[in-house]
């Protein structure tokens, strides 16, 4: 019997656990952390044949013939580089979703900020055209989960795989080959786990050279750079018209007269999608430009992007209290992110950022909070050093609250004093400080709130 040992105990690798151990193989599952929260998920996988084993770090043996590392495992720890160096075969749950469904065309998105976006509002397209291609990867259904259900048979046959694809994710699936490869933009990010821009360029720039149609976005200025002689044949986007597209003009979308277009041709009104921020029609370019890639119509088009609700935790508005909106950027986890939140939302503004710091320049995002901001309220272990920068920018309206019931309970103290039009929670950092993910301190952010009124 072949045996896999599947790294990460979460959504990811338990669906890739529970894959392979229906096909045949011994399974093995682990992760690091012993918290007696995941006792109940062991004893489950357990009746189903799975071993687990928890606080452990992963070694590997000679008697594996797979390893499987789940999205947030760093592909470069000890124990995986010891398997790939007794041969053993190591990939990425996403990979192994690759294997077992490649049959179906897929859409992968990629890019430092943007993706998520993008994917749900493609993924929403997709699906008023009448077609099973639920949003996958880091937002949504782990990708194995698709992949389980398709191969048990529980659940209508998928037509197309829409997928929200990491650096992570890519840097771990050595064939997957899109039907279509997007990329929405390229700012520095994840350089404490890739290193240098020029490593994390390449690791995104790989998913597009294994995808066989592009969508690139035009306005971002490093892919402008980088990207436009190396795809002359991807369909660009830009929002600033046919003129500003990178190549091949007559392939690529734009916005002109507040129209979507290709070649001349009006797709949609780019105001129907009621998401504010300029950033949001680029988002839009690219979701429509791999719609009309998979052969959907205009009217489904339309019809998708005028209902879209929007993306929770990506200037998701929360409620307008006293006359002030309280919005919830928390996926805004990079300081890139967190600029564009600020400059999509009206001022003044109050924000709340911090939490676990990442490196990259922070300058126009300190910019923006100049301009923007009557009051910055600092949370979680970067209120530090988050405070050094602000003052060696002579901003000094800051305040560290530490937590963020203190941030919020500040704010409504505040804002009305301020004349504050909002209450902005954009973080410019990763939550795993004080969180176990952006979308737990998102959805704290919203109790919160909520409890002010009631």
């Amino acid at each position: 019997m072949l045996k896999a040992h599947v790294i990460g105990l979460g959504k990811s690798g338990n669906a890739a656990a529970r894959l392979l151990k229906l096909q045949g193989w011994e399974v093995i599952l682990s992760d690091r952390n012993s918290s007696p929260n995941l006792e109940p998920q062991k004893k489950q996988l357990e009746e189903e044949g799975i071993i687990v084993h928890l606080g452990e770090n992963f070694q590997p043996d000679d008697s594996l013939d797979l390893v499987v590392v789940s999205p947030g495992v760093p592909w470069d720890i000890p124990g995986l580089k010891a398997a790939r160096n007794l041969g053993i075969e190591t990939i990425g749950e996403m990979e192994l979703a690759w294997r077992n469904l490649r049959q179906l065309p897929w859409v992968c998105i990629t890019g430092t900020n943007g993706k998520t976006t993008t994917t749900a509002l493609t993924a929403a397209i997709f699906k008023v055209a009448g077609l099973n291609a639920p949003a996958c990867g880091n937002i949504g259904y782990a990708a194995c989960e698709l992949a389980l259900q398709e191969y048990q048979g529980s659940a209508k046959p998928l037509d197309w795989m829409i997928a929200e694809v990491s650096s992570y994710q890519i840097e771990s699936s050595s064939t997957l080959n899109p039907r279509i490869g997007v990329w929405t933009t390229f700012t520095p990010d994840h350089l404490n786990r890739h290193y240098t821009l020029e490593r994390y360029y390449d690791i995104k720039a790989k998913l597009l050279y294994q995808s066989q149609e592009q969508v690139i976005n035009g306005d971002d200025p490093y892919l402008r750079e980088t990207a436009g002689q190396r795809w002359i044949s991807a369909y660009w986007t830009s929002v600033l018209g046919q003129e500003a597209l990178v190549a091949n003009p007559e392939f690529g979308f734009y916005i002109e007269n507040n129209w979507v277009m290709q070649n001349g041709e009006p797709i949609v009104q780019a105001d129907a999608l009621k998401m504010v921020g300029s950033h949001n029609k680029q988002n839009l370019l690219m979701a429509v430009a791999t719609a009309r890639l998979a052969g959907i119509s205009t009217e489904a088009i339309t019809e998708a992007i005028s209902t879209f609700p929007g993306v929770a935790h990506r200037l998701e508005r929360i409620m307008t209290w006293q006359g002030i909106d309280w919005i919830n950027d928390s996926k805004a986890t990079n300081y890139d992110a967190a600029e564009v939140g600020l400059s999509a939302v009206e001022s003044p503004v109050i924000l709340i950022a911090g939490g676990e710091a990442k490196k990259g320049n922070d300058s126009a995002w300190i910019h923006r909070i100049q301009e923007k901001a009557v009051s910055v309220l600092l949370i979680g272990d970067a209120a530090e050093a988050f405070s050094q920068r602000l003052k060696q920018e002579n901003y000094l309206n800051f305040e560290i609250v530490e937590t963020m019931e203190k941030a919020v309970e500040k704010a409504a103290d505040l804002a009305p004093q301020l004349g504050a039009k909002v209450v902005l929670l954009s973080p410019a950092c990763a939550s795993f400080d004080q969180y176990q993910s952006f979308e737990h301190r998102g959805e704290h952010f919203r109790q919160l709130c909520l409890d002010l009124i009631r």
